[in-house]
């Protein structure tokens, strides 16, 4: 099985057919051989961008959009995330990496173009 962490650029761009999105993040998102797995904070921040207007769908559309991908699992803040999340990244950051470095099966690569999660190496990256 091939599973990918998504940070909130590589979902709401997705979403939105944002030119932004890497071909390689693409590709990976649109593979129906895959599992995504969802930080619950990715989902926070999404509610947040929503809240100010920054993001056009609300939390209720893209959890819609979620709940019936059968390739999708949100996975919750605990304390396994906690403990994996690393602490040279900002906090959003951190629980992402977190949620990739928790998993108890290999993780294949973090859907993300952060600088900061790329340049600190813990996990793969693809864009």
């Amino acid at each position: 099985m091939t599973v990918y962490v998504l940070d909130t650029h590589a979902l709401v761009w997705y979403l939105t057919n944002d030119r932004r999105l890497g071909a390689q993040a693409e590709a990976v998102l649109n593979d129906s051989g895959v599992t995504l797995i969802i930080p619950a904070i990715v989902l926070a921040e999404i509610k947040d961008l929503a809240r100010k207007g920054r993001f056009a769908k609300t939390l209720d559309d893209v959890l819609a959009v979620i709940e019936s991908d059968p390739r999708c699992l949100v996975h919750p803040i605990d304390l396994g995330v906690i403990r994996a999340a690393p602490m040279q990244l900002e906090i959003h950051d951190s629980l992402i990496v977190g949620v990739a470095l928790a998993q108890t099966s290999a993780v294949d690569g973090v859907l993300t173009c952060d600088q900061a999660i790329t340049n600190a190496g813990l996990v793969s990256v693809v864009w």
